[in-house]
């Protein structure tokens, strides 16, 4: 973590906060909606994020809502913070792929084990692949084009996906 002190989970959420208050629900369904293509958050991430940018002064807390749903703000604090973040490096990308790891280990499957591995890896990404094809034809549509070129990245990885699958090696009897 360089100058802002944060980490890119951390950031998501102070991204989607400059939409407006939200709880902790709320933030996870904003990121579900509009990251999940290219950006994983799970639900622990952003409770356990939540009080550590209310800790640090980057998030204000609401009035408590009903079943005790809390709304969170971002502060002036955490706008400039946010700033900061999106100045930096970036970093590298990390790659990790459950099927190319479960394909690297190939001859110690059984036949049936990768020809189901790469219909299942077929399925998801052609799914995944119009999915997001629509997310981003909807973006579009609503003028988001910052949101629609995020988008087409996840367009070219289940493109790339699927075309890597259709490379692997066939399987074998044992």
């Amino acid at each position: 973590m360089a100058e802002s002190e944060i980490n890119p989970t951390a950031a998501a959420l102070l991204g989607l906060l400059h939409e407006g208050p939200m709880t902790g629900g709320q933030l996870m369904a904003a990121a579900e909606r509009r990251l999940a293509p290219y950006w994983s958050m799970t639900r622990s991430q952003v409770y356990r994020e939540l009080p550590v940018l209310a800790e640090q002064g980057y998030v204000r807390l609401g009035k408590p809502g009903p079943r005790s749903s809390q709304p969170y703000a971002i502060t002036a604090s955490g706008k400039r913070t946010f700033s900061r973040w999106l100045a930096e490096f970036p970093g590298r990308d990390t790659i990790r792929n459950p099927v190319a790891l479960r394909v690297a280990f190939g001859p110690l499957h059984s036949a049936t084990q990768l020809r189901n591995l790469y219909a299942t890896a077929n399925e998801y990404h052609t799914e995944a692949l119009a999915a997001v094809r629509e997310q981003v034809k909807n973006a579009k549509k609503e003028g988001q084009t910052f949101d629609a070129s995020a988008l087409e990245f996840a367009v070219a990885y289940h493109k790339a996906a699927l075309s890597w699958l259709k490379s692997v090696p066939a399987p074998v009897a044992k």
